[in-house]
Formats: structure tokens, C-alpha cells, sequence
């Protein structure tokens, strides 16, 4: 029987604990991962979470504090677990997506600002909504055009269409160049 002896790579510093071997998480991971954790412990219990109205305060505040400030690091560590899986279950809610299809947002979007235009009890909330329906992309009501005429011809046409060019700049070159002789020759005579 051989006997193996996996390779270990030398000088590599261990971590000094737990926390510091953990990969780095954003704020949502972790929060998903201490919920799935209270989830686990409540199921094996047998202990339903169940949040107070206090719990649900402190989850809307942070909830809150996370929206606005994107940066922000809560330290999850120092809220009871009825707080923890009130804010993961917020937080789920809020990262769902809605639409299958942008195009149904888009139609949704339209309907209700057309509902808008039509119920609006003054002017000015009409041509608001006028205006953001009529800036909607396919709408475009305010959307400046220019249009491009593409024109297909033959070699022989182009190559035709380019000496008349070529001709009429050389006339024009001529023209000039015989004028000023002309010139010269005036002011010559005259002097």
C-alpha cells in the first residue's frame, strides 16, 4: 500500500480567526446568510419567529438607511434575529422583479399616464403628463428627426457625376487664373 502525502505550500499565514478567513459579503449577502441561519435554528427548534412591532420599526429603519445610502455597513450582529428576518424578508420583497418583459412596464407606464391625462382635474397636471408620455421611447413627440436619402447608382454613373466635378472645378481654376492675366495686363496698359 502507497502512502500519499498531499503537497503543502509553505509561508502561507493562516488566518488568526473566523471572521477573518469569511469572504468579504455585501451587506445583502450577509443579511441573507444570518436569515437563512435564524430560519435553520428556528426550524430545528421548533421556535417560530416572530417579530414585535419594535422588530419591525428597527427592520424598516435600516431598511431604510441601506436605500439611502447605498455605502452603509449595518452590523447585523448587534439586532435580534426577529429584526434580522424582518428586514431579509423586506429585502426579498423589494428584489423581485416585477415584469417579466420591459415592454410591460413600458405598456404599463403608458396606460397610466394616458389614465393620468384623462382624470387630470387641472392644466398644468394634464401637459405633465402629455409631456413625460410623449417623451416615452416610440412616442416621441418631442424627438427632433433628420432623414438620409440613400441614392444607388452604377460605377459608370458615379464615375460619370465625378469628371463633371473634376471638369468644372478645372474650368473654375481656369477661369480665375485667366482673370488675373487679364488683370495684369490691365494695369499694365494703364501705367
Amino acid at each position: 500500500m502507497e502512502l500519499l502525502i498531499p503537497e503543502i505550500e509553505e509561508n502561507i499565514p493562516l488566518p488568526r480567526n473566523a471572521a477573518e478567513a469569511f469572504p468579504q459579503l455585501s451587506p445583502i449577502e450577509e443579511l441573507n446568510h444570518r436569515a437563512n441561519v435564524v430560519k435553520l435554528v428556528s426550524d430545528l427548534t421548533g421556535q417560530p419567529i416572530s417579530p414585535t412591532k419594535d422588530n419591525t420599526e428597527e427592520a424598516k429603519a435600516i431598511g431604510r438607511e441601506m436605500m439611502e445610502n447605498p455605502q452603509v455597513r449595518p452590523n447585523f450582529a448587534k439586532y435580534p434575529n426577529e429584526t434580522l428576518a424582518m428586514l431579509a424578508g423586506m429585502v426579498a420583497q423589494m428584489n423581485v422583479q416585477i415584469v417579466e418583459e420591459l415592454s410591460e412596464l413600458k405598456m404599463y407606464t403608458v396606460n397610466h399616464l394616458v389614465s393620468a391625462v384623462e382624470g387630470a382635474k387641472d392644466l398644468r397636471t394634464k401637459i405633465t403628463a402629455l409631456r413625460a408620455l410623449g417623451e416615452i421611447d416610440g412616442v416621441d413627440a418631442f424627438k427632433k428627426r433628420s432623414e438620409v436619402t440613400v441614392k444607388i447608382q452604377t460605377i459608370e454613373e458615379v464615375e460619370r457625376e465625378l469628371l463633371e466635378l473634376i471638369d468644372e472645378v478645372e474650368n473654375k481654376y481656369i477661369d480665375v487664373e485667366a482673370k488675373e492675366i487679364v488683370q495684369k495686363e490691365q494695369n499694365a496698359s494703364t501705367s
